[in-house]
């Protein structure tokens, strides 16, 4: 499904969270952060809404690779994604530990093998989102490369 165009890519795919998902997946990994519960690394993502200012919340799994820190957005150019490019920086949040974080979103050509390390240690979680075989080549994560933002935070 195509969700509404970014200013990137006027045909960037985003696939919309179900009602599951943004009901009572989401709410309850929130909550869990909140509680400072980390399920396989997890943690909140406050980022400004772009249009409104209001802070959104939403639960993401952050990619470490030999000391560097990612998002990946395995569902494409999500409102997340959005807000996050408009604004620039977020913050990451477990329990009562909140980090400021700013962030450099990175080109489709630096992205296969942190897509690769991304799909390593959440493909059951995320994998139906990229649309590759068990052990993706580079072609293949180059290919997919452009429908899923990668961010280096600092």
């Amino acid at each position: 499904m195509l969700g509404i165009p970014s200013r990137r890519s006027p045909m960037t795919p985003y696939s919309r969270p179900g009602f599951a998902t943004r009901a009572i997946l989401n709410p309850l990994m929130r909550a869990a952060v909140r509680l400072g519960f980390s399920p396989r690394g997890a943690r909140v993502l406050v980022v400004r809404g772009r249009t409104s200012g209001a802070p959104r919340e939403v639960p993401v799994n952050p990619l470490t690779v030999d000391g560097v820190r990612y998002l990946v957005a395995p569902r494409g150019d999500t409102q997340w994604v959005r807000n996050l490019r408009a604004a620039g920086e977020g913050h990451l949040r477990l329990g009562r530990r909140d980090e400021l974080i700013r962030v450099t979103e990175l080109s489709d050509a630096d992205k296969p093998a942190l897509l690769r390390e991304y799909l390593r240690r959440w493909r059951p979680e995320t994998g139906k989102y990229f649309a590759v075989g068990a052990e993706p080549t580079d072609d293949e994560l180059g290919a997919v490369a452009g429908r899923h933002p990668v961010f280096r935070l600092s």
